[in-house]
């Protein structure tokens, strides 16, 4: 007779996924993660495997279901540099305020971390930085052809420094980066690559 779970498999993924992002995976034990979910660990390790696979799923589901919406919606914008600065607008609100405020983005915490030294962690990471550089460029492209951007600007160089900004970020919000210093720092880097104003 087959093993039937008497849990959420879903639900338990995303109390870990928060615990995870919050704290980061180095720093959280396996009792942790236990008291998080209310499972035991051998529940645990029959549906996740180890610390190692549990992690990864996370971090796979907080790109599935947290960044790549935010991407395509980016993407998809027709507004072109507006799109943009709300994409950026948004991100220094979530960063700085609300529930998550000063976890940063688990993505780049992985980045900053020693588990990006794990080849399938990588992988996702790549994925994430693709589709964030990806959905800028696509952004910068309609900003463009709406004669947003500066004649020598060039959208796929803008989007990298852009993905790099993001990242920036991420980074220093958790660090308790003001929300005011971090849109500054966007507001110039948005400025050198947008259509001088008319006079």
């Amino acid at each position: 007779m087959p093993d039937v779970k008497h849990f959420d498999p879903d639900a338990a993924l995303e109390s870990v996924l928060r615990l995870f992002w919050e704290k980061g995976v180095a720093t959280t034990g396996i009792q942790e993660v236990v008291a998080a979910t209310g499972l035991n660990r051998s529940s645990l390790y029959a549906t996740f495997g180890g610390k190692q696979e549990l992690y990864l799923a996370a971090l796979q589901r907080y790109l599935e279901n947290r960044s790549q919406p935010m991407f395509r919606r980016l993407a998809e914008d027709e507004r072109g540099l507006p799109a943009v600065e709300e994409f950026f607008a948004g991100l220094i609100k979530a960063r700085c305020s609300g529930e998550y405020a000063r976890w940063g983005c688990m993505v780049s915490n992985a980045h900053a971390g020693a588990e990006n030294r794990d080849e399938d962690v990588a992988r996702v990471l790549d994925r994430h930085h693709s589709g964030l550089r990806d959905a800028l460029r696509e952004a910068l492209v309609t900003a463009q052809s709406r004669g947003q951007l500066a004649d020598c600007a060039d959208p796929a160089a803008a989007a990298d420094v852009l993905a790099l900004v993001a990242y920036g970020v991420n980074l220093r919000s958790r660090a308790g980066a003001s929300a005011r210093s971090l849109q500054d720092s966007v507001s110039s880097a948005l400025q050198s690559i947008g259509a001088p104003a008319a006079a």
